[in-house]
């Protein structure tokens, strides 16, 4: 018996007959399988009255039995550390954004130009997110840093997805690009915290392209295959198996899916341009917001 994370890069001769024939795929858990872990780990933890193991299942969609076993660990000695005896549901929900974001570092001093810059730049995420259909629900903007950010808005799925659609991409995608063009539009300059999101924006538009086969000028086609020789040295890749031609043109519309993505971004910014204001105004004042919160902002003005 043996168990690996990469069974596309075994030898051929382990899985002859006779050797590791019979394959068992164990996935990461559904919303059910998440709830039932919860159970195992919290056995020996005194619990609040107020803890709903389903909503943490539900807020938990791609967490291992071992991200589980970390967010009621983490639960717990966040409770102890305020001295409290038992593990509430706020303790366990900061848990979660911890295993997801790192931890808060509320010593980090940072300048008023600063705050303003990412509450600017965080509304712009969450007001996107907000006006475009079909996306998951806003569950907490924050300008505190936590982990290698500067602050955060953390959107959660009301479900599971197996598959995911060409317009659920370009929204994510869009989503993505909204901090940056909140910066563009009320600050009139750019900074660098928009890095990671245009590297995640870039690779999903990248991957519709070549992987996905969601191309409108090339067709329903791949692009490009697994280097898999990773005990050489080499990392997993995707070879260049195209021509120059065709990489001119993955190149430019992963370029036009980018544009567009921006200029809706930008017009969504634009036609909420009050509502953005008064929303980057009370992430400075109060730091962090909640989905509940969020939504009496949005629509108080």
């Amino acid at each position: 018996m043996a168990s690996t994370n990469r069974p596309d890069i075994l030898d051929p001769a382990l899985l002859r007959p006779g050797r590791f024939d019979r394959h068992i795929l164990i996935d990461r858990p559904d919303v059910k399988g998440r709830e039932a872990i919860l159970k195992v780990h919290v056995k020996e933890k005194p619990l609040n009255e107020n803890v709903d193991l389903g909503v943490l299942a539900k807020r938990t969609p791609g967490f291992t039995g071992a991200d589980l076993a970390n967010v009621v660990n983490e639960g717990a000695l966040l409770t102890a550390r305020r001295g409290h005896k038992t593990v509430g549901m706020q303790e366990l929900e900061e848990a979660i954004e911890r295993v997801i974001a790192g931890p808060e570092k509320k010593t980090r001093v940072i300048s008023d130009k600063e705050k303003r810059l990412v509450a600017y730049h965080e509304a712009g995420h969450a007001l996107v997110s907000f006006f475009l259909p079909d996306t998951d629900k806003l569950h907490k903007i924050s300008i505190i840093p936590r982990g290698r950010t500067g602050g955060h808005t953390l959107l959660l799925p009301e479900e599971d997805r197996n598959y995911i659609t060409k317009s659920h991409l370009l929204n994510e995608v869009t989503i993505l690009l909204g901090g940056r063009v909140s910066e563009a539009l009320v600050l009139n300059d750019i900074s660098t915290g928009a890095q990671n999101d245009l590297e995640r924006a870039s690779s999903i538009v990248r991957k519709m392209i070549t992987e996905y086969g969601m191309s409108e000028e090339l067709g329903p086609l791949t692009f490009g295959h697994k280097s898999e020789e990773v005990f050489l040295g080499r990392d997993i890749s995707r070879d260049k198996n195209y021509s120059d031609a065709i990489a001119y043109a993955i190149d430019k519309e992963a370029g036009t899916y980018m544009e567009n993505c921006y200029k809706k971004a930008r017009e969504i910014l634009e036609t909420n341009i009050i509502k953005l204001h008064r929303l980057a105004e009370c992430l400075i004042e109060q730091e962090t917001i909640n989905g509940i919160e969020f939504e009496e902002i949005i629509t108080a003005v």
